[in-house]
C-alpha cells in the first residue's frame, strides 16, 4: 500500500507521527549547537620549543631539522614546515583529511621523544598541540588593576583563574599573555663583581650548591615513623641572599653582596596592552567541536565565580566577543527565513485566491524546517550560516512540493469530481513528479560528498540541510497535506461552461502565454539557435567580467593591525609607537576608537603555546586588534587606506598591515596572514631574499595590491662574539665556561642550570634565575668587562673575544628540505580572484625563476583556487547525474536533453544579476547557482512529463507542447514567484549576517527569472525540436503480456472493515 494510500486511510496516525517529529525536533532544536561556520577539517598538529636566547639559525639547525627528518617516518602527512625565531621553533605538520589524528598525535609524540636524543643540554621536551582552524580565539578575557603590578596580576590569573578554564566544556586553557612567568631574580651588579672579581658563572654555581632540590626520607623511632624534611632550598625569597659565593680564608662573599634578590618576573620580552595600558589578558579559544555560543555563554556565567576569587581591585572583563556575531548571524537568518516564508505565503495566496490552501501550504513549511534540525543534529552538524543559508533556501522549494499538489488538486476539483477522489487523484497523479523532483534537488547537491578540503566542509552542512526539508516535505505532500486538504478545502460547485462568461485575470495571463507558445513553434529553430548563441555569448562574458572570491567581504567594525617598528627597535620604543599609532587610529576613524588590545614584542618562551595565538617574531613587532563604537557605520576598507595615507604622513618609519579580524576571515584565512601570500624556497638565503626584494617591487606597482612586504626580518642587527678558543686555552678557560658567563650576563642562568624555589603558601615552584639587569647591559663596553673567572680581576670577556655589528634574518621559515621568506599582500576594492591572476602576471614578467628557486603561491589565493574548482567540478558532476537520473526515469536521452536546456539560463541569470548588485562569484553565490540549477530543473520536468504524457494521449507532440505549458504555468510561476519572494530578504543583505549570504539570495534569484523563462519559452522549442522523430512505442524490451482467464472464485483478499472505522477513511 502506498504511503498517499495509507496515510488517507488513516489520517489520524498521520497526525499523531507529524506531531511525534515535531516534538522530537523541538527538543534536538533546543540542543543543537550554534555556531558561525561548520567545523573546518583542518587537520594539524604543532610541535613546539622553547630554548631562551638561542638564534634563529641555531633553532633551526638543533631542533626544527631534528624533529622535521624524524616527522618522516609519520603517515598521512600533507606537508611539513617549521618558523624559527629567538628562543622558539614551531614545526607544523598538516594531515591528509581523513587522517586518524588521535592515532597521529601518538606517533608525532613517540617521534619528538626519539628527536628529543640529539637535542642541546637543558632543551625543554617538546610540546605537541592538535590545532584545527576552528580552534580559533573568540574573545579575550581581560584582567586590569590600577593599584597591582603586573606580576601579581598574572600570578593571579594563573593561580586561581586559568584551572576554571577547564570546567566549562568545549573551552581550552592557554596560559594568560601580557607579562613573564613569576620568577625569583638574582639581579647581579656588574661593578661589584668585577671588584669583586666573580665571574656570573660563580653565582650560578654558587646558587645550585646551596639550593638544591632532594627527596626527604623517613626514619623510625620506637613505634613512630618520622618523615624527615631538609632545608636544601630555601623558604623565603630573602633568605636567598645568605647564600655564600666564595670564600677567601676568613672572608665570605655572600650573595647580597654582589646582587640584588627579587621576587619578579623573566627577562621580559613583550607586553600586553589593553586601551593603551599594560595588562594580562587569557585568550578564550574553542575546541574544534565545541560551540561558540555556548562556550561564551558558559564562560560569562563563570564570571562571578571568577571575580569571586579574585582582590576587589582586580577587574575582569570579557572583551573583542565573537559570539554575539555568531547570534546576531542567526538571528538575522532566522528573521530572513520568517519573511521568506510569510512572502512565499502572500504568493501562494495571490495565485490560488484561497486562504484554506495557503494555510495548508504554509503549515508543511515549519514542520519540515524543523524536521530538517533534527536530520542536522542527528548528522553531527551545527546551527551556522550554512545551515540556516540552506533552510532558508529550502523555504521556496518546500513550497514547491506542497504547492504543485494543491495546484493539481484544485484542477481536479474544478472538473467536478467529488472532494475525496479529486485528492487522491491529484496526489497520485503527481507523486511520481515530485519524486523525480526531489532526486533530482537531491542529486543537485550530491557532488558535496566527494569534495575535499574547506568546500565539503561548508558546501555539506547546507546541502544536508536542503535534503533532511525537502525529504520531509515529501513526504507531508504525500501524507498530511491530502489529509488537510480533505479537511479544509471546499468542493468546488461544477458550473456549465458559458460561452458569454468573462475569463479570469489567470485564464487571460495563460491564453496569452498558450498563443505565444504556438506562434514560436513556427520559427522552432531559430528561437533554439539564438537561445543557444546568446546563452554562449552572455555567459562567457558574465565570467570573464565577475569577480572571484571565498566569500563576499564584510564590514564588522573590527580589524587587525600588523605594526612594525625597523629591526632591532627596542621593545619601550616599540610600545611607543603602538600608542601612537592607537592615537592615529582613533583621529582618523573619527573619535570612534571603542576598545583595543595589543600584544609588542614576542611571546615568553615559558608560555611557547601562545605563539599559535599572537605570532610576532621580535622586540620591533607588535599585533593590535581595534574594536570601533557599535553605531558607527564605515566602510571598513575605506577606514583602512585612510590610517595607512596618515600612517605614511605622520610615522614614515612604520610598516603596516592589517590581518584577518573577525572569525569569518580567521577561518577563511587557514591561519594566513593576508589574501595574498607568495612563498620564495630555495637553499640560499641571499638569493632568496634578492628575489623577494624584486617581487615586492613589482608587486607594488599593481594599484589595488596594499602593504606588499616581506615578513620575514632579514635584516636583524647582531653582535658578532668570536671567542678565541687558543687564547681561553691559555687562560684555563674553555668555551662553554665563557659561554655560561655570557649567557647569565645577556639573558639569564634559566636555560643553562635549572633551580627553582618552592612558595609553600601556594604550593607552586618558581625558576630561580641569575641574571645582570637589562638596564647595566647597554653597550659594547659593558660586554668586554664581564669577568671570567673568579678571584681575578683578568681575563674578560675583552680580552679572549672579538666584537661585531652585522645583520642576520632574524626568522628562518623552511618546508621540507628549503628555507623560504613569505611575500605578502591585501587586496584594496577588488576581488581576491583577479588580484591573484595580477600576482600570476608579475611573476611571469619577472622572468624565469633564477636555478634554486621554488615560487608558490598560498594563502587565501591557492585555497580560492582549489574551492572553485571544486565547485566547479560538482556542479559539472551534479549536471551528470541528473542527466542520467531524468534518462532512467523517461526512458529516453533526448527528453532528459530538454529538461537540461534551463541550465544554461541559470548560469547567465544568476551571473547578470551578481554583476548588477556588484557580488562577486564566491562560496555563497555558487551554492546559490548550484540551488537554481535543481529549482529550473524542477520546473521543466513538470513541463516535460505532462507535456509526453499528453502527446501520448492526443498523438499531437505540437498540441501536447501547447497544452502542457498552459496546465503547468501555474504552478511553475508559483513556484518561482514564492521562492524568488522568499530570497528577497536574504538578498537585500540587511541583518548582521545580510553581507555574507546576499550574494546567495541574489544568486537564485537571477538563476530563477532566467530558468522560468526558459522553462515557459525554450523547454516546449527544444521538446518540440528533439521529439520530431519520437515514435508512440512503448520502450520496453519484454514482449507483450497474454490475456488469461482468471478463475471464478469467492475469496476476497481485502478484509472486511467495520463500518465505524471505514467512515474515518479519507
Amino acid at each position: 500500500m502506498s504511503l498517499l494510500s495509507t496515510s488517507l486511510k488513516r489520517p489520524i496516525s498521520v497526525l499523531v507521527l507529524v506531531a511525534g517529529i515535531v516534538t522530537f525536533s523541538v527538543m534536538s532544536a533546543l540542543r543543537i549547537p550554534i555556531d558561525i561556520f561548520p567545523r573546518l577539517n583542518s587537520p594539524v598538529i604543532y610541535v613546539i620549543e622553547p630554548y631562551g636566547g638561542m638564534s634563529p639559525a641555531q633553532m633551526e639547525g638543533f631542533f626544527a631539522t631534528r624533529m622535521q627528518d624524524q616527522f618522516l617516518y609519520i603517515g598521512g602527512v600533507r606537508d611539513i614546515s617549521s618558523r624559527n625565531v629567538q628562543g622558539l621553533t614551531i614545526v607544523k605538520l598538516a594531515f591528509y583529511e581523513g587522517t586518524d589524528m588521535a592515532q597521529a598525535a601518538a606517533e608525532v609524540a613517540i617521534q619528538v621523544n626519539r628527536a628529543m636524543k640529539f637535542f642541546p643540554p637543558g632543551a625543554l621536551p617538546p610540546q605537541v598541540v592538535r590545532y584545527d582552524a576552528s580552534s580559533v580565539p573568540i574573545g579575550d578575557l581581560v584582567f586590569s588593576s590600577k593599584t597591582r603590578s603586573l606580576k601579581e596580576i598574572h600570578e593571579l590569573a594563573v593561580t586561581r583563574i586559568r584551572p576554571l578554564f577547564s570546567t566549562v566544556p568545549g573551552l581550552t586553557a592557554p596560559p594568560p599573555i601580557g607579562t613573564n612567568s613569576r620568577t625569583i631574580v638574582i639581579n647581579l651588579d656588574p661593578g661589584r663583581i668585577r671588584s669583586m672579581n666573580i665571574s656570573p658563572d660563580e653565582v650560578v654555581r654558587a646558587l645550585a650548591a646551596n639550593n638544591a632540590m632532594t627527596p626527604s626520607g623517613n626514619i623510625r623511632v620506637d613505634n613512630t615513623t618520622y618523615i624527615t624534611t631538609l632545608n636544601s632550598l630555601e623558604d623565603q625569597v630573602s633568605d636567598f641572599g645568605r647564600i655564600p659565593v666564595i670564600t677567601e680564608g676568613h672572608r665570605t662573599i655572600f650573595l647580597s653582596d654582589v646582587a640584588t634578590v627579587q621576587d619578579g618576573s623573566d627577562v621580559t620580552s613583550g607586553y600586553a596592552l589593553v586601551n593603551g595600558s599594560r595588562s594580562s589578558y587569557i585568550p578564550v579559544v574553542k575546541t574544534a567541536d565545541a560551540s561558540t555560543w555556548d562556550v561564551v555563554t558558559r564562560l560569562k556565567a563563570k564570571l562571578p565565580e571568577m571575580r569571586s576569587l579574585l582582590p576587589d581591585d582586580i577587574e575582569v572583563n570579557y572583551e573583542f566577543d565573537q559570539s554575539v556575531f555568531v547570534i546576531n548571524a542567526v538571528e538575522s537568518l532566522l528573521f530572513e527565513g520568517g519573511l521568506g516564508a510569510i512572502l512565499t505565503g502572500l504568493m501562494v495566496l495571490l495565485f490560488l485566491g484561497d486562504w484554506r490552501s495557503s494555510v495548508i501550504v504554509i503549515i508543511t513549511i515549519p514542520i519540515s524546517i524543523i524536521a530538517a534540525v533534527l536530520g542536522l543534529s542527528l548528522a553531527g552538524q551545527t546551527i551556522n550560516i550554512m545551515t540556516l543559508s540552506g533552510l532558508a533556501l529550502a523555504i521556496g522549494v518546500l513550497v514547491d512540493q506542497a504547492t504543485v499538489t494543491i495546484e493539481n488538486i484544485h484542477q481536479h476539483l474544478e472538473m467536478g469530481k467529488p472532494k475525496k477522489e479529486a485528492v487522491f487523484e491529484a496526489c497520485k497523479e503527481v507523486a511520481l513528479p515530485l519524486l523525480l523532483i526531489l532526486l533530482c534537488i537531491l542529486a543537485v547537491f550530491a557532488p558535496s560528498f566527494i569534495m575535499t578540503g574547506v568546500p565539503r566542509a561548508m558546501f555539506l552542512p547546507l546541502s544536508l540541510s536542503i535534503g533532511f526539508a525537502m525529504t520531509v516535505s515529501y513526504f507531508l505532500a504525500q501524507s498530511l497535506v491530502p489529509v488537510l486538504a480533505n479537511w479544509l478545502m471546499k468542493a468546488h460547485s461544477h458550473k456549465p461552461h458559458r460561452p458569454d462568461a468573462q475569463p479570469s485575470r489567470f485564464d487571460r495571463v495563460r491564453a496569452g502565454f498558450v498563443a505565444q507558445t504556438d506562434r514560436l513553434l513556427n520559427r522552432n529553430k531559430l528561437i533554439i539557435g539564438l537561445y543557444g548563441i546568446g546563452i554562449l555569448v552572455l555567459a562567457g562574458a558574465g565570467f570573464a567580467l565577475i569577480g572571484k572570491d571565498m566569500l563576499p567581504v564584510i564590514n564588522t567594525g573590527q580589524m587587525v593591525i600588523r605594526m612594525k617598528t625597523p629591526d632591532g627597535t627596542r621593545l619601550e620604543r616599540t610600545e611607543e609607537r603602538v600608542g601612537e599609532l592607537l592615537t592615529l587610529v582613533d583621529e582618523v576613524s573619527g573619535g570612534n576608537l571603542a576598545v583595543s588590545s595589543a600584544y609588542v614584542g614576542v611571546v615568553p618562551t615559558n608560555y611557547a603555546t601562545s605563539n599559535l595565538y599572537v605570532s610576532t617574531s621580535g622586540t620591533n613587532d607588535a599585533v593590535i586588534k581595534v574594536g570601533l563604537t557599535k553605531g558607527f557605520r564605515t566602510n571598513m576598507q575605506d577606514l583602512k587606506e585612510r590610517i595607512r595615507e596618515a600612517v605614511r604622513e605622520q610615522m614614515p618609519d612604520l610598516t603596516l598591515s592589517f590581518e584577518p579580524a573577525d572569525l569569518t576571515e580567521k577561518l577563511m584565512s587557514g591561519g594566513a596572514s593576508t589574501p595574498i601570500e607568495v612563498q620564495v624556497a630555495g637553499r640560499d638565503m641571499k638569493q632568496i631574499a634578492g628575489y623577494a626584494h624584486r617581487l615586492v617591487d613589482s608587486l607594488a606597482e599593481v594599484p589595488y595590491l596594499r602593504d606588499v612586504r616581506i615578513l620575514q626580518p632579514l635584516n636583524f642587527p647582531v653582535i658578532n662574539i668570536k671567542l678565541d678558543r687558543q687564547r681561553l686555552a691559555m687562560m684555563g678557560l674553555n668555551i662553554q665556561q665563557a659561554a655560561r658567563s655570557i649567557t647569565a650576563s645577556t639573558s639569564s642562568s634559566r636555560y643553562t642550570e635549572k633551580n627553582q624555589w618552592l612558595d609553600q603558601q601556594a604550593a607552586y615552584t618558581y625558576q630561580v634565575q641569575v641574571q645582570i639587569p637589562e638596564y647595566d647591559m647597554q653597550n659594547l663596553s659593558q660586554l668586554r668587562e664581564i669577568p671570567l673567572v673568579a678571584g681575578q680581576s683578568r681575563p674578560v670577556l675583552g680580552d679572549v673575544a672579538t666584537f661585531s655589528v652585522d645583520t642576520l634574518p632574524g626568522e628562518y621559515d623552511r618546508t621540507g628540505p628549503r628555507r623560504y621568506v613569505t611575500v605578502s599582500a591585501n587586496v584594496h576594492h577588488r576581488d581576491l580572484g583577479t588580484a591573484t591572476q595580477a600576482v600570476n602576471q608579475t611573476l611571469s614578467k619577472l622572468g624565469e625563476t633564477p636555478k634554486g628557486l621554488v615560487t608558490e603561491v598560498k594563502g587565501m589565493s591557492s585555497l580560492l583556487t582549489e574551492t572553485l574548482d571544486s565547485l566547479q567540478l560538482g556542479l559539472g558532476i551534479a549536471v551528470l547525474v541528473i542527466f542520467l537520473l531524468l534518462a532512467a526515469n523517461y526512458q529516453s536521452f533526448r527528453l532528459s536533453f530538454v529538461v537540461l536546456s534551463t541550465v544554461p539560463a541559470v548560469l547567465v541569470g544568476a551571473i547578470g544579476l551578481l554583476l548588477l548588485t556588484g557580488s562577486t562569484l564566491n562560496l555563497q553565490s555558487y551554492m546559490g547557482i548550484i540551488m537554481s540549477t535543481g529549482i529550473s530543473v524542477a520546473n521543466a520536468i513538470l513541463i516535460v512529463t505532462n507535456a509526453e504524457r499528453l502527446r501520448w494521449v492526443y498523438r499531437d507532440l505540437r498540441k501536447a507542447a501547447i497544452d502542457s505549458v498552459g496546465l503547468r504555468l501555474r504552478p511553475v510561476l508559483m513556484t518561482s514567484f514564492a521562492m524568488i519572494a522568499g530570497m528577497v530578504p536574504m538578498a537585500l543583505g540587511t541583518g548582521e549576517a545580510g553581507e555574507q549570504v546576499a550574494p546567495l539570495g541574489r544568486a537564485v534569484i537571477g538563476g530563477l527569472v532566467a530558468s522560468t523563462l526558459a522553462a515557459l519559452y525554450i523547454v516546449p522549442q527544444v521538446y518540440v525540436w528533439l521529439q520530431r522523430r519520437a515514435t508512440y512505442e512503448d520502450p520496453s524490451l519484454l514482449p507483450a503480456p497474454v490475456t488469461t482467464p482468471v478463475a471464478d472464485t469467492d475469496y476476497d483478499p481485502q478484509p472486511v472493515l467495520p463500518e465505524s472505522y471505514e467512515k474515518h477513511s479519507l
